[in-house]
């Protein structure tokens, strides 16, 4: 699952690094996958909405295990 994850980041990693952003996978722990912000989307206004409007939305649709997406 780990690998299906991060290729999702991968296909989503160039729109935040559009904005000065990155995201890292850190870990997947029952269903739930623990990533972190960087750059620009670290500490930005909009990253909750990019975590769960952006990538969450992103990996639930590829991926039907994954249960959430928090940031780190």
């Amino acid at each position: 699952m780990k690998e299906k994850v991060q290729a999702i980041l991968d296909k989503i990693r160039p729109a935040l690094q559009a904005d000065g952003g990155n995201i890292e996978l850190i870990d997947i722990v029952d269903g739930i996958v623990k990533v972190k912000l960087l750059g620009a989307c670290h500490g930005c206004m909009g990253a909750q909405m990019t975590l769960k409007m952006g990538v969450e939305k992103a990996l639930k649709e590829a991926i039907p295990e994954v249960k959430a997406v928090e940031a780190v």
